[in-house]
């Protein structure tokens, strides 16, 4: 009989904490780094173990001043955003404690009764009508997350033009073919502090990764 993988896995055991310490070594001999920063490595390498992709580290882009950003929104445990419950549901609150020593509240309001009903009635995405509502919950700051809706990156950024709503940190890495790149590129132009995936990738799993790369951060520094 053949000899799985699984038998053996169970004849010669390995952790997930031993699996994710062999990822990052075989990620940096990919040779990807280039001349990025130390902070900067640390949420790029964790992008790439989570999307298998080391060519990711092109698209990325950092807006300066994301550092310390990130850092003081979390230590002052900011709300997060999140446009997608996927995200919500992915983030580790375990590592948001471990980071924070607290656990912010977390907002994802695209399911929210209300919101469909405004969607419906304007003609809008569920997305824009999300982010005016957790805008009017959170005021200024927060450190929000954009996996999935650029309409949602869009409206945040509206806001801050028009209103002069005011994220402490972004993370834009909404992915698909419509309004995407555009929205990264506009939301590049307004010069807030934010971690930017350029082109038509992103997703779920990147922001929450990003936010654990953040808290990864934090606990360096403390």
């Amino acid at each position: 009989m053949t000899r799985t993988l699984g038998r053996a896995l169970l004849e010669h055991p390995i952790s997930g904490e031993e699996i994710e310490r062999l990822s990052f070594e075989r990620i940096e001999r990919e040779g990807v780094r280039g001349t990025m920063a130390p902070e900067e490595w640390i949420v790029a390498r964790r992008l790439i173990h989570t999307s298998g992709d080391p060519g990711l580290v092109r698209a990325l882009r950092f807006v300066p001043g994301w550092q310390d950003a990130a850092r003081n929104a979390l230590r002052d445990r900011e709300p997060v955003y999140c446009d997608a419950s996927m995200a919500r549901s992915g983030i580790s609150r375990t590592r948001l404690l471990r980071a924070t020593g607290g656990e912010p509240s977390i907002h994802c309001e695209v399911a929210s009764p209300d919101v469909a009903r405004r969607a419906a009635e304007s003609g809008l995405p569920r997305s824009v009508w999300a982010v005016r509502k957790a805008a009017a919950a959170i005021g200024s700051g927060g450190i929000w997350l954009f996996g999935n809706a650029p309409t949602g990156l869009m409206e945040l950024v509206r806001l801050h033009m028009e209103d002069g709503f005011r994220p402490s940190l972004v993370v834009a890495m909404p992915v698909g073919f419509v309004h995407v790149v555009e929205s990264k590129e506009e939301f590049l132009g307004v010069g807030l502090p934010g971690i930017v995936l350029a082109g038509r990738r992103g997703g779920s799993p990147l922001v929450v990764a990003c936010v654990h790369a953040l808290c990864a951060l934090l606990e360096d520094a403390s």
